[in-house]
């Protein structure tokens, strides 16, 4: 068989390149930053995310246009064998060029329902991606969490040592659990209202260390035992006059 004729070419380049399956350029979803986030951090969190995307439908966009590549090669070489058995050379090149216009014409509608898929994982992949960051994603919703015990809150050893220390000072009579619960802050509230600091009730290092550099104060002594256990000697009888 004889080679195509080069003034197809071009039309065989066009109508494979209409075949293949080409990347998503980026997310369709609107994603916001989440809160307290800074913008620095969302677009960090947005070049991340859009980089495990694409990892995520890479080798599917791979598969799916080595399959267009057989399709429209197929129809070149079908059109091309049919073309020249009817016409010689020249039926040939028009064989392969109406063969793989056939091939690429259903190649192209695949790939146009394809693309559409590969969007939708696209989406997919980035939406968890930046969920998991904790950006704010349209259809996600944060999970609803049982609160645990000293969740979220100050370091317990803090709390436990700051509780050692109220309790020298005779500021708190509670169980060093390192649980900064109501009566633990309201401890620290007298302790700080007392030294002329800001009252917030809060378990800082600044407050453990201004509690170590500070002094219990020595409770007054108790008086002896005699002065209470022994009864006060009786006044004297007056004396009679004898006239």
């Amino acid at each position: 068989m004889k080679p195509i004729d080069p003034k197809f070419a071009g039309l065989l380049a066009a109508l494979f390149l209409n075949a293949c399956v080409t990347a998503p350029i980026g997310p369709t979803v609107q994603v916001m930053p989440g809160p307290h986030k800074q913008f620095a951090e969302f677009q960090e969190d947005q070049a991340v995310c859009k980089s495990f995307a694409q990892q995520q439908i890479g080798d599917a966009q791979q598969q799916l246009n080595q399959q267009q590549a057989v399709g429209v090669i197929g129809g070149v070489l079908l059109g091309a064998a049919l073309g020249g058995a009817v016409g010689g050379g020249n039926g040939a090149g028009i064989g392969a060029a109406s063969g793989a216009a056939a091939g690429t014409a259903v190649g192209t509608g695949v790939a146009a329902n394809t693309q559409t898929t590969l969007q939708m994982q696209y989406d997919t992949a980035y939406s968890q991606c930046m969920f998991t960051k904790g950006d704010q994603v349209p259809g996600f919703t944060p999970p609803v969490v049982a609160a645990l015990p000293g969740y979220g809150g100050p370091d317990p050893a803090l709390v436990r040592a700051i509780q050692l220390e109220l309790i020298r000072l005779g500021y708190a009579d509670v169980s060093p659990d390192g649980a900064a619960g109501p009566r633990t802050r309201g401890a620290i509230s007298s302790f700080e209202s007392a030294n002329g600091l800001r009252v917030d009730g809060a378990p800082t290092p600044q407050l453990l260390s201004r509690l170590r550099g500070t002094t219990a104060v020595a409770a007054a002594p108790a008086a002896p035992a005699s002065t209470w256990l022994t009864p006060a000697p009786a006044a004297p009888a007056p004396v009679a006059n004898s006239q």
